[in-house]
C-alpha cells in the first residue's frame, strides 16, 4: 500500500495545512455555533492526523485512497463528539474514533467469496465422510472420500479448506451498549499500542509546528543519531549554535506536549 504518495484523494498532502493551538481553539468556538466553514477548516487542518493513522492498516492491501475517506469520516465523528472542556487532547480523542472507523470498514469488506463448484465438492465429501463414520464407525482417510465421490483427493483438500470460517482481526467478539470488542482488541501489540500511536502523532505535530532549522536539527539528532558537532559541521554552524537551539526547541515542543 502506497502511503507516500503526495496526493491522496485529490488531497496535496505535501500542502497540509498546521493549526496552532491558539487556531484549533478559535475554530472549535466557531463550530460550536454551528459555523460550517470553521468546520471545514478544522477538518483540513486535521488530516495529517487520518494519514498518520492509515499508516497502522499498510499491511491490509487496501487501497490508501479508500483508507483516507473512511478515515476522514472518523475524523469528523470525533470534531462533532469532541468536548473541549475535557482536559484531553484532540489527537488523543481522534486516534481511536479514527481506528475504529476503518476497523469497521475492514471488516465489513473483509468476506472470503467461495465459487459455487468449491462448495459442491466440499459438501459432497462431507456427506461421504458423514455415511462412511455410520457405516464403519471410524473416520475416512482422505483418499478413501476421494474413491468414494470420484474427485481428486487434492481438489477435496483445498475445497474443505475454502470453506472453513477463518477467524478475522476484525471479527467482533464481544458488545454491549454500542461499544464492540473485536479480536484484534484482544492480541497484545506492545511496540504498537494505541497509546504508543498517538504519543508518536503528538510528537510529530510538536516536531511541524518547530521552526526548518530547528526541526532539521531535532530530526538529525534524534532520528539521525548525529552528534551536536556532525549537526554543526552538515548545516554550517558552529556546536554552541546548534546546542543552543536544541534546547530551544525542546523547551517549545514540551510546552506543546504539556
Amino acid at each position: 500500500m502506497a502511503l507516500n504518495k503526495v496526493e491522496i484523494c485529490g488531497v496535496n498532502t505535501a500542502k497540509l495545512p498546521v493549526l496552532s493551538n491558539e487556531e484549533k481553539a478559535e475554530l472549535f468556538e466557531r463550530i460550536k455555533k454551528g459555523d460550517q466553514e470553521a468546520r471545514e477548516q478544522y477538518i483540513k487542518g486535521n488530516l495529517r492526523l487520518v494519514l498518520s493513522v492509515i499508516k497502522r492498516f499498510s499491511a491490509s492491501n487496501e487501497n490508501p485512497d479508500d483508507l483516507f475517506q473512511i478515515g476522514c469520516i472518523g475524523l469528523m465523528k470525533a470534531i462533532d463528539n469532541f468536548n473541549t472542556e475535557l482536559d484531553v487532547k484532540f489527537s488523543t480523542y481522534a486516534v481511536p474514533m479514527i481506528i475504529g472507523e476503518i476497523r469497521r470498514y475492514l471488516r465489513d469488506n473483509n468476506a472470503i467469496r467461495v465459487s459455487r463448484s468449491l462448495r459442491d465438492t466440499a459438501y459432497k465429501a462431507i456427506y461421504a465422510k458423514e455415511n462412511y463414520v455410520k457405516k464403519n464407525l471410524k473416520e475416512p482417510t482422505i483418499m478413501e472420500i476421494a474413491e468414494e465421490i470420484g474427485i481428486d483427493k487434492e481438489e477435496i483438500v483445498y475445497a474443505l479448506d475454502a470453506i472453513q470460517s477463518p477467524v478475522s482481526l476484525y471479527d467482533p467478539v464481544y458488545s454491549e451498549g454500542g461499544d464492540t470488542l473485536y479480536v484484534m482488541d484482544q492480541i497484545s501489540d506492545k511496540k504498537n499500542k494505541e497509546e504508543n500511536w498517538v504519543e508518536d502523532i503528538s510528537l510529530r505535530e510538536a516536531i511541524d509546528r518547530l521552526g526548518e532549522r530547528e526541526k532539521h536539527i531535532i530530526e538529525l539528532r534524534f532520528f539521525g543519531g548525529k552528534t551536536q558537532m556532525e549537526v554543526a559541521e552538515e548545516i554550517g554552524i558552529s556546536q554552541a549554535q546548534v546546542s543552543r537551539l536544541e534546547k530551544s526547541a525542546l523547551k517549545n515542543m514540551r510546552n506543546y506536549l504539556s
